[in-house]
C-alpha cells in the first residue's frame, strides 16, 4: 500500500502540483482546501504525513497543528509563503517537523518528505532509559515523568533521547543538529533553543531553573545525570 500524504492547501494550482509530484514519487494523496475539512480527512484517512499551508480559510495551519498534536505524532510539513524566522520558530514550537517556503522546488519537497518519513520510522533505539523520575522508552517513543506520560513531538523526543542517553556530556547546538538530524537536518540553532525551551516547560517544575536539560553557557546543552 502506498504511503498516504494529506495535503491541506487552499490554492488548487499548488495542491495539484504537489499531488502530481508525490504521486509520481510513489505516494497516494488526499487534498483538503481548508483546515476544518483537513481535520476531518485526517481523522478518516490516518495519513503518514501532512503537508500544510498556514494561511487557510477558517481554521488556519497553526490551529490545525495544535489540534493534531493533541492526539497524534504524525509528521507535519508546513508549506507556506511566510518566511520570517519568527514564523518558522512558531511552527516548530507548535510541533511541525519541517518548514518549506513558497516558491519551492517540487523535487526538494518530495526529498524533505522522504527524509521526515525515514526519521519517523526509526526510533532512536529500542532501549528504555531511566534517569531519576524520568523514563524514556525508545521503542514506544514514550516519555514518562513520575509515571505520567509527557506528550512530545517527534523532534522533541529525538533530541531528549539523544541527550538522556549521554548524561553529563555537553553538546553544542551544531553538534545536536548534526548528531540528531544528520544530513537530513531541517532545524537551525534558534530552533534547537526553541525545542529545548518546550522540553523544559513539559519536564521542569521551574523551567527557569532546569534540573534536567541544562545550559552550559558558551558551550551548549547537557542532560544532568539524576540521582536515584
Amino acid at each position: 500500500m502506498k504511503p498516504l500524504i494529506l495535503i491541506v492547501e487552499d490554492d488548487p494550482a499548488i495542491a495539484t502540483l504537489v499531488s502530481k509530484n508525490f504521486e509520481t514519487a510513489g505516494f497516494a494523496c488526499e487534498h483538503a482546501e481548508d483546515g476544518e475539512s483537513g481535520l476531518e480527512l485526517f481523522e478518516r484517512t490516518e495519513p503518514k504525513l501532512v503537508v500544510l499551508d498556514i494561511t487557510l480559510p477558517g481554521i488556519d495551519g497553526h490551529e490545525f497543528t495544535r489540534r493534531v498534536r493533541r492526539r497524534s505524532h504524525v509528521p507535519i510539513l508546513m508549506l507556506t509563503a511566510r518566511a520570517s524566522d519568527s514564523d518558522k520558530v512558531l511552527g516548530f514550537e507548535l510541533g511541525a517537523d519541517d518548514y518549506v517556503t513558497k516558491p519551492f522546488s517540487p523535487q526538494e519537497l518530495v526529498a524533505r518528505v522522504r527524509a521526515i518519513l525515514r526519521r519517523s520510522a526509526q526510533a532512536p533505539q529500542e532501549a528504555v532509559l531511566e534517569q531519576g523520575a524520568l523514563q524514556i522508552d525508545g521503542g514506544r517513543r514514550e516519555v514518562r515523568l513520575e509515571g505520567k506520560v509527557i506528550e512530545t513531538t517527534s523532534l522533541e523526543f529525538d533530541l531528549l533521547f539523544f541527550l538522556v542517553s549521554r548524561p553529563g556530556r555537553v553538546f553544542s547546538r551544531e553538534a545536536l543538529m548534526s548528531q540528531v538530524w544528520g544530513h537530513d537536518r531541517i532545524v537551525d540553532a534558534r530552533s534547537i533553543d526553541s525545542i529545548i525551551s518546550r522540553l523544559r516547560k513539559k519536564l521542569e517544575p521551574e523551567p527557569s531553573k532546569p534540573r534536567y536539560v541544562q545550559t552550559v553557557w558558551g558551550a551548549g546543552y547537557r542532560f544532568a545525570e539524576q540521582r536515584t
